[in-house]
């Protein structure tokens, strides 16, 4: 992997002048899937029947670490989390077999692309607050909505849309929906402070799916949905982690090339100091995502965990980027600076599935029904 990332990725981003603002297309990103695939690390987490390797859990954060720590503008296309299988999430569960090979298979080969649209405008924490709806007609459903931040939406040929069931409070499904038919529009979506043309806005009106491209059935939307959110929220932490290496990685060297004084900075114990807080916090970050993970792949859905983690995480990997930008001083605060992409990408994550204080309330409220079973009394808490 690490071999990969340096040599063969770092040479084709510098043969095609990509850098982290470039607008990625299918022409630039489908090689660099086929590729990955050839070398098997594309898909590496699904079965072996869907052309992956069954990799577990936490061989697949492993990986995912790897990446992120590598610091190549195209690494989020080597496992396929740029509209590949990893962006499918776990729709492989939910999905029936003409599903599979018609839309993930495809996916997995590298040969289609997709994007997961669930986030709307005013609808991004309060997911049930969507606007989205989808009207029975016929051997079908009419989606009528509007989507934000569709991440691959740019280049995805389909997007898996969560919609409210019209007529309904709380009844939302989820959709296969092809994005080259009449009723449907992909539209450029904002650009987040990373400075990647990565998002899209998908605009559904009145647009015709087939019943057959119902994900599951109807009804189980929010559950599909938010089901892929808590994994993606736990597996989001290892490329948290990765880039927080990174940031570690080039502290050291600033410290020890940076000379004040006739000195290395690495000389002078304030930054000595910030260094060693910098690699304890990201063992400690490291160590709690990394059980919760094995957690996952012995069967245990650590909910509570994922919440706990993608806090700590995200809050740890953004304080420890907030001193690397201290340690390089000028340069860390000068565009086009490694550390200084990294401090805006991470400092996003504090958002990102899920904001920190809604992990927070999240945590809190796994606390109080616990509170509740202690307050029962031994024989309650023997019972849990």
């Amino acid at each position: 992997m690490r071999g990969h990332l340096a040599g063969e990725l770092a040479d084709y981003e510098r043969e095609h002048g990509i850098d982290r603002t470039t607008r990625l297309t299918r022409e630039v990103l489908e090689p660099v899937w086929r590729r990955s695939r050839e070398l098997g690390f594309y898909g590496i987490h699904l079965p072996e029947e869907y052309g992956g390797r069954g990799i577990s859990h936490t061989w697949l954060a492993a990986l995912k670490e790897e990446v992120a720590a590598g610091g190549r503008t195209l690494g989020h296309s080597v496992l396929g989390e740029m509209g590949g299988p990893l962006r499918a999430g776990d729709i492989f569960r939910h999905a029936t077999e003409r599903q599979i090979e018609e839309y993930l298979l495809p996916v997995a080969r590298g040969e289609r692309a997709c994007c997961f649209s669930l986030t709307e405008a005013d609808a991004g924490s309060d997911v049930r607050a969507m606007r989205t709806t989808a009207v029975r007609d016929g051997d079908g459903y009419r989606l009528t909505g509007h989507k934000v931040f569709s991440t691959a939406g740019p280049f995805a040929d389909f997007a898996i849309v969560i919609a409210r069931m019209d007529g309904t409070e709380n009844s939302y499904s989820a959709f296969f929906v092809d994005l080259d038919g009449p009723g449907r529009r992909v539209e450029e979506g904002a650009t987040p402070m990373s400075g990647e043309h990565i998002e899209a806005d998908v605009v559904l009106d009145d647009c015709f799916v087939p019943a057959a491209n119902l994900i599951g059935a109807e009804g189980d939307g929010m559950r599909i949905g938010l089901g892929r959110v808590t994994v993606n929220r736990l597996l989001h932490c290892p490329t948290l982690l990765g880039m927080a290496r990174r940031a570690i990685e080039l502290s050291l060297v600033r410290a020890r090339t940076r000379t004040v004084h006739g000195e290395p900075l690495l000389k002078l114990q304030a930054i000595q100091h910030k260094l060693a807080d910098m690699a304890t916090e990201y063992y400690a970050a490291r160590s709690m995502t990394y059980g919760a993970i094995a957690a996952l792949d012995a069967g245990v859905r650590p909910r509570l965990e994922a919440f706990m983690c993608k806090l700590y995480v995200a809050e740890t990997a953004f304080r420890i980027l907030d001193e690397a930008v201290q340690i390089h001083g000028k340069e860390g605060l000068t565009q086009g600076s490694e550390v200084e992409y990294l401090f805006r990408k991470v400092r996003m994550f504090r958002v990102l599935t899920g904001t920190s204080e809604i992990q927070r309330n999240a945590v809190a409220k796994g606390l109080s029904m616990y509170a509740e079973v202690l307050a029962a009394g031994p024989d309650a808490t023997n019972r849990g």
